[in-house]
């Protein structure tokens, strides 16, 4: 009786699984479409469209890929690789979607404006030049603020859940079990993992939910985003809260078991790549792992590279085309940093590079 009470409870919690997933998915796409639409052509009327280097996306297998996505997820779930997603957990609060939405739809057109104009320095001022680094004072996707803004972080999730059609939160769990791993025979209590460029701390709460007794860092440039991350992480048991750029963390020497980035390498310049690359195997133990996230580079997907190439002429991205060109073992290679896992999550792609014991 014991085996049918459990495969009717696991049934269960797939169809739950499920249904609260496609509830997200609509909700998310419904928003795209608005956005979509907002943002016109990738050219205004009258400009030559842009000559392109790679061939028609490839729609079938994109929602093929898009589809194996939450079957992976659920999988993972389901073998106990890590806990149910926390968006998941409850049922989601009304209020709250209205004002997310309603902030989403009203900056939408603020993006739209902004796009069509090309107008992404907004946030270049004097009394910013003085404490941030030059290539973080940008509008980056043309958002409102770029990052340093209470309600630039407040909207961030609703934008990239809407950017991704719901599957963001997915996409970044697959790197969980890329932790797991690099955690197998040692106490969770005692090992330490950074995050670096946390913004929110979305990916953090999940690892939190996963392993409690982790030692947490989340470490990020923006004040309005490293509060967010406080609010994520409020029950965490052990977490450090470091304002600092990524390339310059000045934390100590070899001090952690994991360093974990999500959606950060795309956003920086080719030259602060390789000094985060170096203060990532700086700041790593002996033996200690690097999980890297963030989207898939050309010739992953080949049916896929148009969408890479077009990403940044709609969205103001000026580091996304070199970075989907960087030969990212080589890269970390440079600051003995050796690959040994990797894997594909639709939209995004998750390796893991080790520093020699």
């Amino acid at each position: 009786m014991a085996p049918l009470n459990a495969m009717i409870a696991n049934s269960a919690k797939r169809a739950a699984y499920g249904a609260a997933q496609a509830a997200r998915v609509l909700w998310y796409t419904g928003h795209y479409a608005y956005g979509r639409r907002l943002m016109g052509p990738l050219t205004e009327p009258g400009q030559a469209p842009y000559a392109e280097e790679f061939g028609p996306l490839d729609r079938e297998r994109l929602k093929t890929s898009f589809r194996e996505l939450f079957q992976h997820d659920w999988k993972n779930v389901e073998s106990g690789l890590y806990k149910m997603p926390s968006e998941l957990r409850r049922a989601p609060s009304f209020s709250k979607l209205w004002r997310e939405s309603r902030d989403y739809l009203i900056d939408a057109r603020k993006v739209a404006r902004r796009k069509s104009a090309r107008a992404h320095s907004e946030v270049l001022t004097e009394a910013m030049r003085d404490k941030y680094p030059r290539y973080y004072l940008q509008n980056f996707h043309y958002q409102t603020d770029g990052w340093l803004s209470d309600a630039s972080a407040a909207r961030y999730d609703m934008q990239v859940e809407t950017l991704f059609t719901g599957a963001a939160a997915a996409m970044r769990r697959q790197a969980l079990p890329l932790v797991r791993k690099a955690l197998k025979g040692k106490d969770a209590g005692a090992a330490s993992l950074l995050d670096l460029g946390c913004g929110g701390g979305g990916f953090l709460a999940e690892v939190n939910h996963n392993w409690p007794m982790l030692n947490l860092t989340a470490l990020d440039l923006s004040p309005a985003y490293l509060a967010r991350a406080r609010t994520a992480l409020g029950n965490a048991k052990s977490v450090d809260f470091i304002q600092q750029p990524a390339e310059a963390t000045g934390l100590p020497d070899a001090s952690f078991d994991i360093v974990t980035s999500v959606y950060l390498f795309h956003e920086l310049p080719p030259r602060v790549r390789r000094e985060v690359a170096a203060e990532i195997a700086r700041l790593l133990k002996p033996g200690g792992v690097y999980i890297h996230t963030d989207t898939i580079q050309f010739g992953d997907e080949l049916g896929f590279d148009i969408l890479l190439e077009n990403f940044p002429r709609g969205f103001h991205e000026p580091y996304y085309d070199s970075y989907c060109r960087t030969d990212l073992p080589a890269l970390f290679g440079e600051a003995r940093l050796n690959k040994s896992d990797e894997t594909l999550a639709f939209l995004t792609k998750i390796t893991a590079f080790q520093k020699p014991a």
